[in-house]
């Protein structure tokens, strides 16, 4: 590492993308590796924390009172071996400009949720996972090497199968900076998708579908409306795709030899900066997931979507996050094992009962779980919704369910994460305490640290 150099940095006050729990922090932009390593050396007692666009939904990238080392100044693909579809990119690259500079080339990235706006330092420190994690995993599991600065001053190239692999992926940025990642890709002939939907009349009906359909398509997710009650609780529309081939292209298209793999995602105008509380109200959200639910085909197969609008429908309409208000709102996404479904009917239960206004609510099945010590998914369900933070008696509420998904052998996703309680945690993450160990000895003066790690101890 070269000697210490000039960086950009103020004061700012941060949040997640929740907008819930703000914290005023010094705000350092790196541009160089070099800048990156000096920053840290200087980030003083209450340490630092990498932050990339500012994604995670509660304070896993936030730290009051000290340095956050805002990583999105170091975003260059540094090279991609078309032939073997691998990237080498800095960690402040966002999917959305890896899709941008790799689809063209007949690539996409393995994983991704439902942002591209994400850096790949992010991506990998929350160990993202996507609509295929039934078939691909996390994110992980595509990373065939990191390079990480530790809280020693060392660049180290860490990969696969160590320990020191299996802590940073999930490990919410506690272990060190990821400065560059080599990822492996996937292959693609199209920028489109190949999409199947259809109605489900409840939860028990969804699951069984899902259950019985999930092995035949790479991706599949369902929206899930929370507020309906009795013979329709559960109900869903479930949406399972593939990427679509160049032979399923409509024959005008290939004659003319359009482009692709061209990558043109659409864009609504932003969210207003100041939104009425109370939009997204119980009234609106149910006026909302009717008509969802209605407009939504009963039964359609093949239908042809653009990635964009497939993968990341929100990112359409920038600061959609405004849209719940001053206030803010809480992501709360828990998984628990597949034998487990009598949980997961009594959390619906309780959730239409509540009568909590969730238009943005998706079930998921996963498949093997990943080899991080703190990474979220294992073989099972994953329920994720949006809250107003504003809701009455929600901490208390969220607290039994948080014991509903305890007893049941499940965890709730750190990345999402901003109220849990820590006395929770280690049933939830059995390597908690090796995280913890390994963490104690890289970091014995707490270098790398969050409101997130504060919180829950870590």
């Amino acid at each position: 590492m070269a000697a210490d150099t000039h960086v950009d940095e103020d004061f700012d006050t941060l949040t997640g993308w929740g907008r819930t729990a703000p914290t005023l922090a010094r705000v350092i932009r790196p541009r160089t590796y070099e800048e990156a390593a000096a920053a840290v050396r200087a980030c003083g007692a209450r340490g630092s924390i990498a932050r990339g666009l500012g994604r995670a939904y509660g304070d896993a990238a936030q730290n009051a009172g000290g340095a956050v080392l805002d990583m999105t100044g170091l975003a260059r693909i540094r090279a991609v071996d078309a032939e073997a579809g691998l990237v080498v990119c800095d960690a402040g690259v966002s999917l959305h400009h890896l899709m941008e500079a790799l689809l063209p080339l007949g690539w996409f990235v393995p994983v991704t949720p439902g942002t591209r706006y994400v850096t790949v330092g992010g991506a990998l420190g929350a160990d993202i996972h996507g609509k295929n994690h039934h078939v691909s995993g996390s994110f992980s599991r595509h990373v065939v090497s990191l390079d990480l600065l530790t809280a020693d001053g060392e660049l180290r190239t860490v990969v696969p199968g160590t320990p020191l692999f299996e802590a940073t992926a999930g490990g919410m940025g506690l272990t060190g900076v990821i400065l560059s990642v080599t990822l492996r890709l996937l292959p693609v002939e199209t920028s489109l998708m190949s999409v199947d939907t259809e109605r489900a009349s409840d939860l028990d009906d969804l699951m069984a579908r899902l259950t019985e359909g999930d092995h035949r398509y790479r991706y599949s997710v369902a929206w899930i409306d929370l507020l309906a009650r009795g013979a329709s609780t559960g109900r869903a529309v479930l949406t399972r795709g593939d990427h679509a081939p160049y032979d399923a292209l409509p024959v005008r298209a290939r004659r003319a030899r359009r482009a692709p793999l061209a990558f043109r995602p659409g864009q609504l105008p932003a969210a207003p900066a100041y939104v009425p509380e109370g939009l997204l109200g119980r009234t609106g959200v149910s006026l909302f997931n009717e008509l969802w639910y209605r407009k939504a085909p009963r039964r359609s197969t093949g239908r042809l979507q653009r990635l964009s609008s497939f993968f990341h429908p929100l990112d359409g309409v920038p600061h959609w996050n405004r849209l719940y208000g001053r206030g803010g709102f809480v992501q709360y996404q828990f998984v628990v094992g597949y034998g487990q479904e009598e949980t997961l009917r009594r959390v619906v239960r309780r959730i239409a009962t509540r009568g909590c206004p969730s238009f943005l609510a998706v079930l998921k099945r996963f498949g093997e779980a990943d080899p991080g010590w703190l990474s979220f998914p294992l073989p099972g369900w994953t329920l994720a919704l949006d809250i107003p933070a504003s809701l009455s008696g929600l901490g208390a509420f969220l607290d039994e369910l948080d014991e509903e998904v305890v007893a049941a052998g499940g965890r709730v996703y750190l990345a999402k994460d901003s109220r849990l309680r820590p006395e929770l945690l280690a049933a939830m993450y059995p390597r908690l305490a090796d995280f913890r160990e390994l963490r104690a000895a890289l970091d014995p003066r707490s270098v790398f640290v969050s409101d997130l790690a504060r919180r829950l101890d870590l």
